[in-house]
């Protein structure tokens, strides 16, 4: 089993970055594919990004698309999330996966996730 934890959360201004970061343990996951999730207040968690096991493809929900970066750093079991031109509306704890079929069903067991909150 692989545990997850996510860190690099904030409050930051609409308009503004942040850089989260997804450490994995327990295994490698050198050869699976990863993503991002979050769950905003009162509402149900969404997929957010997706990348293949090699770096690429990747794959975006079109509410960040063009706005978040995924990557990820096999050699250390990383994973990241560059998010650019926050909007109040990112504002929800953000949790890393792994990604299974169409419906994005994650893998592994939810780590504690990191609060990102956007003022606007």
């Amino acid at each position: 089993q692989v545990q997850l934890v996510e860190s690099g959360g904030g409050l930051v201004q609409a308009g503004g970055s942040l850089r989260l970061s997804c450490a994995a343990s327990g295994r490698t996951i050198q050869f699976i594919d990863m993503g991002w999730f979050r769950q905003a207040p009162g509402k149900e968690r969404e997929f957010v990004a997706r990348i293949h096991w090699s770096g690429a493809p990747n794959f975006y929900a079109d509410s960040v698309k063009g706005r978040f970066a995924i990557s990820r750093d096999n050699a250390k079991n990383m994973v990241y999330l560059e998010m650019n031109s926050l909007k109040p509306e990112d504002t929800a704890v953000y949790y890393c996966n792994s990604p299974e079929g169409p419906s994005n069903a994650p893998r592994f067991s939810w780590g504690q996730g990191t609060q990102v909150t956007v003022s606007s």
